[in-house]
């Protein structure tokens, strides 16, 4: 279940670093700064989760965006079958046994919150660092009356 909760952000936050790091990943941004990184995180977070779609201005038309493109594709969406098939196989295996005082019923109310706030809790730590190098950067150089260069 851990790999299937962590194997979509690595894969972005892995490819959108080597794209900012790399000669090719630069030239492909419209602009520079935190709005250029902006275009990098969401274009692997969109390949990687979404549709494939780029930020506007971005030119994802170069090898090393297309093949990055292509494997955050490949992996974020197909590789986590393994493990869900996995955890199925695990589950059917499984014989039912009575609940216990340890048990935490999942049909309950409490067990939907604490899932949500599992998955808010591990979207926030892994974005959230992220999105402050981007937009909110922007925005406090905007407040401070500087281009983002």
């Amino acid at each position: 279940a851990s790999l299937v909760i962590l194997i979509p952000p690595v894969v972005v936050l892995a490819f959108t670093a080597i794209t900012v790091l790399s000669d090719q990943g630069i030239a492909s941004m419209q602009d520079a700064g935190p709005h250029g990184f902006s275009e990098v995180l969401y274009t692997y977070t969109s390949q990687g989760n979404n549709n494939g779609s780029a930020f506007a201005g971005y030119n994802a038309n170069v090898r090393l965006v297309n093949t990055l493109g292509g494997i955050a594709m490949f992996v974020a969406r197909y590789w986590l079958a393994i493990p869900v098939l996995a955890i199925a196989g695990s589950l059917a295996r499984k014989q039912a046994v009575s609940p216990g005082p340890g048990t935490l019923p999942t049909h309950t109310p409490l067990f939907v919150v604490m899932l949500i706030g599992v998955v808010l809790l591990i979207g926030a730590l892994t974005f959230i660092p992220a999105l402050a190098l981007g937009p909110i950067a922007e925005e406090l150089l905007m407040n401070a009356g500087r281009v983002a260069s």
